[in-house]
Parts: structure tokens; C-alpha cells; sequence
């Protein structure tokens, strides 16, 4: 689409008469210099109150938008929404405002129908719904939806242990006072419910909220925690293909890639598991958190293994956070055993395993006991389940790209697979009761100081089973492995301090 600068507006082409298109050239709109500024509000203006729903707080295209495009247009003319550019050009280079991307080879050029030009276009947030130069971005600048609670939200009858409860505390200041937080606290020690009173506080004033999270299956257990307990209040559950794609909510549950369609929109955003990936590697994914909130707003960082740089800030007292070392059954962390297993790698290449890593899994098959097995690579694992399943026939092997990957969890959840054979994909996210855990090849440059806390992290969770057996096989140790020990014991040695466990 073109459109035409005329008496400080911007006109669609379509929409100008053929009697004054002679007095200007239309323009792809990231070819038009400067924009003019968003006209006045008019306060008379009878808007559409479906199109402020569905453009507050958001940056759709114009395909996007279920209305004609006069409608639009006289909204924008009324003040009520602004166009955008969705791709900048700045001495012959692009940068997508959608996503942030700057890398050339990211961009690409075609012959656009809408405008009868060559249009270039990021192919980084393609998938999205195509940015081009001479797509606009849309976006509500009409009054906002108010957020009118009167009654607390928060309907949970739960307690907080005493480290829960002073990280509760401090995101309820960090809300109040618009401030950013680390909330750094051990896997398992009850996150979610750290949240609950820092969420209700901010509805109570009015506020909007987005707890983001890079994982979708995160994004789905953590939906229906969250619609328990504010069950009065509408939760928009945001991920690919989700039904709540246009749902205007003061609650918004949403997987990291979903807030590229936002823009200023939340007064607190809570980044949940802030070091995984792809958000700890994607720089378009942390341009868009950062794009969704206002630009007076809080935010609350959740993870259990933020990384070197984040700790340095932390204890230089350039970033603002609080810990909690012990999980909520107030049992110290099992600390992870080292185990050499000789050459693992060429062992596995055959078919088989090392002597020691074959005794302790033929040993928990024998004593009933659940257990993860965690691989480097997809192609070891898949040459060892035949020999595993001559030890116990129920034993499974999962990967992120496995079709049946959600049937196993929870098969195993339900008790029937003894031992399941995984890469890093369950690292993090999954919660089984009573576990033992091992690594082979705990070297391997995939498990990272962040990866092995986590992994060690699936171990003694519940407090009908409190401790447990985690053990790293390695053909020779890295600092990967002796940092994230020391991280573990670390934790452990704050929490006997601060009389956070019990032995």
C-alpha cells in the first residue's frame, strides 16, 4: 500500500478521490521521510469499541484488522489509532520495528502486489505476518480500556514458606514502584505462587499483566494455576494457534514469540525462566519484551540459573534481586555425584554402556525406581533403547521432535514407563514426584553450568520425597559441572543461614 502526505495526515491511496491525487506522489510509508504527527483526539468521535479492543496495547498489520479501510482510516483521522512504519531505512540499511532485526541476510526483496514495487521484507518475524516497507503497523492511541477491580482477585487459600514469602514481598514493592527484579530462586522452590499477591496488587491498581515464558508447554501449565486462583478476572492464554489470539485481558499468560504483536501494552510483564532458550539467544525476543511494556512499568525476572553476567550485576549491586535458596518442603538440594565412566562416547557408538552407568540403571529397574536419563545427542540415545529395553521393555526415549513426546511425560507421570531416556528438552518445565536422575557424557559441551542445575533440579521436588540420587557421568570434568555443584551448594549453604532448611 502507498499513501499520500496531505495537510499533515497520511492518506491511503485507495481512499484519496482522483481529483487530488495529481497534487502528489504516493509513497510506500517507510519511504515517506518523516511521518506527520498522530492527529488530536476527537472527543466526539463515536469510536468502535471491537477495534479498541483489538488494537490496545497491540502493532497489527492492516490484514490482521477485521474492519474496512475506511473505517480504520477514519479513526486514524480522529485521533484514535496511528500508522507506523514496520520497517525503518537508515543509510541503506533496514531495521524491523516489529522484531528489532537489523541482520542483513534476514531481509529480503519481491515484487508487491499491494503497491506495484520491489517491497523489502524481514523474513526474522515472517511468520508472524509479513513487515514490509510498505506495510504499516497499527496501533490503538484512543483512551484505554480501564481495568476497574474493586474486590481482590486473588482467591488462594495456600500459605508461602519464609523465603516464598520475603521474594513475595519484594515483587509487591517492585510492582508498586515500577522497578525491575531478579527473583532468583532454586528449582522447585514454588515461583508460581511468589507471583500471586505482586499480580493482585496490580490489578488492584488498574494495572495490566503479562506473565511471559519462552515455552509453550509452560505456557499451558501455567493457564489453568493462574485461572484457579483469579477466577473472576478474564486470563488471555497466548501461544500459536491459540483461540485467545484477540482476547483483551488484564491478565495475559503468553509464550515470548506472541508479544511481537504487542506495543506499550503491560504495566508489569513477569519473564519466567528468563536463561532459556531460544529467549536467552534471541535478540528479536528480547526486543519485543521489551516493546510490550509501557514505558513506565515493572518487570519481574523468574529463573533458577540466571547467568554469570546477571550474577555479577547482582552482587555489584547493579541489579536489583532476591533469592530463594530452599525449596518450599524446606529439604536442601540434592548436590549432584561425579562419576567416571571411561569413554562413553565410543561405548555408545556401539551400542553399549559403560559397566558403572549399566549398574545403576538395572539397579533402580530392580528397586522400582523412577529415573531420567539424560543423553547429549539424539542419535546416542536412539542407539542405546534397544539395549535398554532388553533391561525392561518399558523403557522410552523422548526428544523435542518426538510425535508422542507429550504421551510419554505423561506416562510417565502416570508411572508406566520405569525409565525415560531424554535430551535436554526435559531439562526444565516437567515435575515427577519421586526421581532419580543421571547424565552420560556430562562433558559434552550441551550441558551447560545452566543446563546441569536444572537437570539436577528434577530431583527430591515433592515433600513426600524430599532427596534423591542425581549423578553426573563424565569422561572428564568440566567447569560446567564444578560451577553448577558449586551452585547447588551455594544455595544450600544461604538457606541453612538464613533458616530456610531443616537438615
Amino acid at each position: 500500500m502507498k499513501f499520500f502526505c496531505l495537510n499533515g495526515k497520511l492518506i491511503p491511496e485507495k481512499l484519496l478521490p482522483p481529483t487530488q491525487k495529481q497534487s502528489t506522489t504516493p509513497l510506500p510509508i517507510s519511504l515517506i521521510e518523516n511521518l506527520p504527527e498522530t492527529p488530536l483526539i476527537n472527543p466526539n468521535y463515536p469510536f468502535n469499541r471491537d477495534l479498541q479492543k483489538l488494537l490496545s496495547g497491540k502493532q497489527l498489520l492492516l490484514q490482521d484488522l477485521p474492519h474496512s479501510l475506511q473505517e480504520i482510516q477514519s479513526h486514524y483521522e480522529n485521533g484514535y489509532l496511528i500508522y507506523r512504519k514496520s520497517i525503518v531505512i537508515e543509510k541503506n540499511k533496514h531495521t524491523c520495528l516489529r522484531c528489532g532485526n537489523r541482520q542483513k541476510h534476514l531481509f529480503a526483496s519481491f515484487p508487491c502486489a499491494r503497491c506495484g514495487e520491489t517491497c523489502v521484507y524481514c523474513r526474522k518475524c515472517i511468520m508472524m505476518g509479513r513487515t514490509s516497507t510498505c506495510t504499516p503497523l497499527v496501533s490503538w492511541t484512543g483512551p484505554p480500556i480501564p481495568i476497574e477491580i474493586t474486590n481482590p482477585p486473588l482467591l488462594w487459600t495456600g500459605t508461602l514458606s519464609a523465603g516464598q514469602g520475603f521474594a513475595s514481598d519484594a515483587v509487591v514493592k517492585a510492582v508498586h514502584e515500577t522497578d525491575s527484579l531478579l527473583v532468583w530462586a532454586v528449582c522447585g522452590a514454588g515461583k508460581t505462587e511468589v507471583l500471586f499477591n505482586g499480580i493482585n496488587a496490580a490489578l488492584l491498581e488498574g494495572k495490566r499483566v503479562c506473565l511471559a515464558t519462552p515455552r509453550t508447554d509452560v505456557v499451558l501449565e501455567l493457564s489453568p494455576r493462574l485461572k484457579k486462583v483469579f477466577p473472576g478476572i478474564p486470563v488471555a492464554t497466548l501461544y500459536g494457534g491459540s483461540e485467545d489470539r484477540h482476547l483483551y485481558a488484564p491478565l495475559t499468560i503468553a509464550t515470548t514469540h506472541q508479544l511481537l504483536r504487542f506495543y506499550q501494552a503491560f504495566d508489569v510483564v513477569v519473564l519466567d525462566e528468563v536463561d532459556a532458550f531460544p529467549y536467552s539467544v534471541e535478540e528479536a525476543l528480547q526486543y519485543c519484551v521489551e516493546e510490550a511494556r509501557k514505558k513506565v512499568s515493572s518487570i519481574i525476572y523468574l529463573t533458577a540459573t540466571p547467568n554469570e553476567k546477571w550474577r555479577k550485576e547482582c552482587k555489584t549491586g547493579k541489579r536489583s534481586f532476591v533469592t530463594i535458596p530452599a525449596r518450599f518442603h524446606r529439604y536442601s538440594l540434592p548436590v549432584p555425584r561425579f562419576v567416571w565412566c571411561g569413554n562413553w562416547y565410543k561405548q555408545l557408538k556401539k551400542g553399549k554402556l559403560p559397566g558403572n552407568v549399566l549398574k545403576w540403571i538395572t539397579r533402580r529397574v530392580s528397586d522400582g525406581q523412577q529415573a531420567l536419563f539424560f543423553f547429549p545427542r539424539i542419535e546416542l540415545m536412539e542407539k542405546i533403547l534397544p539395549l535398554m529395553k532388553t533391561i525392561d521393555p518399558r523403557i522410552e526415549a523422548v526428544h523435542a521432535e518426538d510425535p508422542k513426546r507429550k504421551e510419554k511425560v505423561q506416562a510417565m507421570r502416570d508411572k508406566e514407563i520405569p525409565i525415560l531416556l531424554t535430551t535436554t528438552i526435559l531439562e526444565r518445565g516437567v515435575t515427577f514426584p519421586k526421581l532419580d536422575v543421571a547424565v552420560v557424557g556430562a562433558e559434552d559441551r550441551i550441558f551447560t553450568e545452566s543446563a546441569l542445575v536444572q537437570i539436577a533440579g528434577r530431583v527430591g521436588r515433592s515433600s513426600d520425597f524430599p532427596s534423591g540420587d542425581i549423578t553426573f557421568f563424565h569422561y572428564g570434568k568440566t567447569d560446567a559441572m564444578v560451577k553448577a555443584r558449586k551452585q547447588i551448594l551455594a544455595m544450600n549453604k544461604e538457606a541453612r543461614v538464613r533458616g530456610l532448611i531443616d537438615n
